[in-house]
């Protein structure tokens, strides 16, 4: 087993800021119906790229299909839960010729955000074999990770990470951690942490390569997190200059532009 181990500064995310997000987000989504198969706005604009396929909009079963603007990518949504005060679960099936990913993501509690759940399939083109083919779950306790960042700065990190990853492949398994504490400024320091095996027989094979390669491998580790860092502090940067007002015509904007005939044709 190799590990990984970098620590990044980015700006924070409170919860009370983080919950009126979420509540801008649901009240937009429902803000919207359905009619001839699309998803209109409340001006009566069509979503670009979205309709509804099956089902009653925004309750369990409907399933809509996505398409983006000049790209060959099929994605299709399904519903499983709408619920604000309980759950809000979808699923997302998207195919191009290259690849199939298919993705469940669950917020318990919107009104309240408790926990993240995430997870996902990868495999490449039909008949590419297992070494084509990867998993992935993500999981982020919200409460844990607020507690863990209220910590002083200096304490040391909790023993037990708010946010875990874990990415699977026939070669070997990766496991991600991230723990929040709060640092100079208000700002949140984030310790990340990789871990990487092997499997099976397979476990001496990966260990040689990452010890050859170890200074790379560990430079490119934190350069990645140090992108990922970079882009997390410019997007919430933007998002929180942003108010209520703003966000809601940003979104209406973003979400009327270039409809497409086409849309929504199901991947086969």
């Amino acid at each position: 087993m190799t590990s990984f181990h970098h620590s990044v500064v980015v700006r924070p995310l409170e919860p009370g800021r983080l919950r009126e997000l979420i509540g801008i987000l649901c009240d937009f989504a429902e803000s919207t119906r359905a009619g001839g198969g699309q998803v209109l706005l409340e001006d009566g604009r069509p979503v670009a790229g979205v309709r509804l396929l099956k089902g009653r909009h925004l309750r369990p079963g409907a399933r809509y299909g996505i398409t983006a603007a000049d790209s060959t990518e099929r994605t299709v949504v399904l519903v499983r839960e709408w619920r604000r005060t309980d759950a809000i679960a979808v699923e997302q099936l998207s195919v191009t010729a290259d690849l199939t990913a298919r993705m469940a993501l669950r917020l318990s509690s919107p009104d309240r955000p408790r926990l993240v759940e995430a997870e996902g399939k990868l495999r490449g083109p039909e008949g590419s074999g297992a070494l084509h083919r990867g998993t992935g779950r993500v999981r982020l306790d919200l409460a844990a990770w607020w507690a863990a960042a209220g910590l002083p700065p200096g304490a040391p990190p909790v023993t037990r990470a708010p946010m875990t990853a874990r990415l699977g492949h026939r070669l070997g398994e990766a496991r991600l951690r991230l723990r929040p504490r709060r640092a100079d400024g208000g700002l949140w320091q984030v310790d990340v942490s990789v871990t990487v095996r092997g499997r099976w027989l397979l476990r001496p094979v990966v260990a040689v390569a990452l010890a050859v390669a170890g200074g790379r491998v560990r430079q490119g580790f934190r350069s990645a997190v140090e992108r990922a860092a970079d882009g997390w502090n410019k997007e919430i940067g933007e998002l929180l200059a942003l108010d209520p007002d703003e966000l809601r015509a940003e979104l209406a904007k973003q979400s009327a532009e270039h409809p497409h005939d086409d849309a929504g044709r199901p991947p086969r």
